[in-house]
């Protein structure tokens, strides 16, 4: 749910003084705190439609669908059966996949209010939802027209890139970050266009006809050495001797190995095989080039987040880490992964060091333009 009004495009002064602390505390992850805030705008300024568009789209975003059918439901007592209220009503139906109802209600919007552009980008969300590429793609033409912004131009983008246009969705996504007002706007735009990049690297697949390995380097920029089926998960030591065939192809020279989190035995082969020392993460040292080693990622950690900083931070090293989970609840921490993991448990998987040494050396991959050498 975007209005021009969240995008601070045409600002009105009064309602942005009255946004400004829950606008805040949404971009800062405080929802619970910024849920408050927006309840205490709509007391004092009911009419603020920004503000129910706003409220709307955090519930939405946090996965609380019933309240937000209830939001809009609030709405349409407040505004009656007019385009705003009714796209609101019909986007919540939507996510609770009422998809006659949704539609119904995203129609009666648009004879209600033709010119209102929120209508017609809802439309094209639900028209995407529903398979539909064309007629999202007419909706989201018709709501940029109205009223241009980041969120139209992105969602743009995404139904070009699954469609297979990736020329197309780049335009769209590099349209996105230069009209975007905030900052968070504007790298989820250029994560974007790296994802779609990367996806380009398969054409002429369409990222429905990708492996989910080459899916997960499209979406993430990691590499996995262990992509294609196979009869058994891939043990330590076959993870590290591929890690090791594609550094040597690549002419990786790190300086150090920093071990986080458990010390396994296959981290002495690393040191053996590059010469070099086994350090604890306390002797990270950035000049050397390090590979930062662990078992898996541990988001937890406080020296895990420091090490994976430091290499970020001064474009020097490699993380690696033997097992990823393949589910994204989050940004991966790693540049290149062993295995991929299902709740915890490896997958059956067979290296394909070909494919890796490939997806590593693309210029969108998440290690690109790293230092791989020491000082």
């Amino acid at each position: 749910m975007r209005t021009t009004a969240s995008y601070d495009l045409f600002p009105d002064a009064p309602s942005e003084r009255a946004m400004a602390r829950a606008r805040w505390l949404a971009r800062e992850g405080r929802v619970a705190d910024a849920e408050d805030a927006y309840r205490g705008v709509l007391a004092t300024h009911p009419d603020l439609k920004a503000c129910w568009a706003e409220y709307f789209e955090l519930l939405r975003r946090s996965g609380r669908r019933d309240d937000a059918l209830q939001l809009a439901g609030r709405a349409l007592a407040q505004f009656g059966a007019t385009g705003f209220a009714l796209a609101l009503e019909g986007a919540a139906l939507m996510e609770l996949e009422r998809i006659p109802d949704a539609l119904a209600s995203l129609e009666r919007a648009a004879e209600a209010d033709p010119d209102l552009a929120l209508v017609w980008h809802e439309l094209g969300v639900a028209a995407w939802k529903l398979g539909d590429g064309n007629r999202a793609l007419l909706a989201l033409d018709r709501a940029f027209a109205l009223e241009p912004h980041t969120e139209t131009l992105r969602l743009r983008g995404r139904i070009l890139r699954a469609a297979g246009r990736y020329p197309a969705a780049e335009v769209a996504f590099e349209g996105a970050a230069q009209a975007a007002e905030h900052p968070e706007q504007r790298e989820e735009a250029e994560r974007e266009i790296l994802a779609t990049r990367r996806y380009a690297f398969y054409a002429p697949r369409r990222p429905d006809q990708l492996a989910p390995a080459e899916e997960w380097f499209a979406q993430t920029g990691v590499a996995v050495l262990a992509p294609d089926p196979g009869p058994v998960a891939p043990s330590d030591d076959t993870l590290v001797a591929t890690l090791l065939e594609v550094a040597g192809d690549r002419g990786w020279q790190v300086g150090q190995i920093v071990v986080v989190g458990p010390s396994l035995p296959v981290w002495n082969r690393l040191a053996e095989a590059w010469d070099t020392p086994l350090v604890g993460r306390t002797g990270l040292d950035p000049r050397t080039a390090p590979l930062v080693v662990a078992l898996r990622p541990l988001p937890a950690d406080a020296a895990w987040q420091q090490a994976v900083r430091t290499v970020e931070d001064h474009q020097s090293g490699l993380v690696f880490v033997l097992e990823h989970p393949a589910e994204l609840t989050a940004p991966p921490q790693a540049d290149v992964v062993g295995v991929l993991t299902d709740l915890g448990v490896r997958r059956e998987r067979m290296p394909n060091p070909v494919q890796a040494m490939t997806e590593v050396q693309h210029p969108a991959a998440r290690a690109a333009g790293r230092r791989l050498h020491p000082v």
